[in-house]
């Protein structure tokens, strides 16, 4: 990635990061702190990885996301919008009666999205029958599971992980969003993980690696190498925060599911898109 579109990518996590918060500060609640965590990978995905065509979603060979942790939608809905899926205004519409944007994602409601989700666990196993039928069909095309750390209490994660590297399908490539905190508290408390790269492996994945879930240049820096592996399974865990990149909410007890109920709350929300918005412009420039 050269220094032009390092800035493209970063300047795109920006602007995600203020879409979020402007979507569910308008709605006046949604869940921020994932949301939050995953914005750098959105970014690297959208804006160098990706192969799509935002002009016609259903492209034949196109690459596949899908967001097994589906609450953190509001992350995805702004990657596309901001990609021209779809208009930006349409981000405002989150969670209404009869959007096009739904809590969770929904594939037959917005261009882009590949895989309904929300029901946490059945997104890995949606990704390893795409990547499966996809090898069947002898297609280069590539699968990208994400999928949350205290979603990984699900047991079905992990028969899809053990599906996807007995089947060695280094076509589909499995990012844990390791950001330590889940619904009900840290996950070191609700359901102590251990080592997850230790896990993986032991899982059958060849190939294992561990970046700063902040750092785009390590993040597509690892995809490419997981794309030039094909002697198995590929996974990449983003060490990640919850809330990631707004200190206040980084910081913030409850941050998975946020009411802006509060004018402690509110005046967060708008601090932070207020000193995004400002870092954009400054940028664009």
């Amino acid at each position: 990635m050269d220094k032009a579109e390092l800035k493209e990518v970063k300047l795109l996590a920006t602007k995600i990061r203020k879409d979020v918060l402007e979507m569910l500060r308008h709605r006046g609640y949604g869940h921020l702190g994932g949301s939050l965590s995953i914005v750098e990978l959105m970014a690297v995905l959208y804006g160098k990885v990706l192969h799509i065509d935002p002009k016609n979603p259903q492209m034949e060979d196109r690459d596949m996301v899908v967001l097994s942790k589906g609450h953190c939608g509001p992350a995805w809905y702004s990657a596309l919008a901001e990609k021209g899926y779809f208009e930006k205004e349409k981000l405002m519409t989150l969670n209404d009666g009869g959007t096009m944007l739904p809590s969770h994602p929904d594939r037959t409601k917005t261009p882009g999205v590949d895989m309904t989700t929300g029901s946490l666990g059945q997104g890995t196993s949606s990704a390893a029958g795409i990547a499966y039928g996809q090898r069947l069909k002898g297609s280069k095309r590539f699968t990208y599971l994400i999928v949350g750390d205290g979603e990984l209490n699900e047991g079905q994660c992990w028969e899809a992980f053990q599906f996807i590297a007995a089947k060695k399908l280094n076509n589909c490539i499995v990012f844990i969003d390791a950001n330590k905190r889940q619904l009900d508290g840290y996950t070191a408390d609700v359901l102590y993980p251990f080592d997850y790269a230790e896990k993986m492996k032991a899982f059958g994945f060849n190939l294992v690696q561990t970046v700063k879930g902040d750092d785009v240049e390590a993040i597509y820096e690892a995809i490419l190498k997981a794309q030039n592996n094909t002697d198995g399974a590929n996974c990449i865990i983003l060490d990640t925060i919850k809330g990631q990149g707004v200190k206040f909410f980084e910081e913030l007890k409850d941050n998975h599911s946020v009411k802006f109920s509060t004018d402690e709350l509110k005046k967060a929300a708008d601090d932070a898109i207020a000193e995004l918005a400002k870092e954009i412009e400054e940028e664009e420039r």
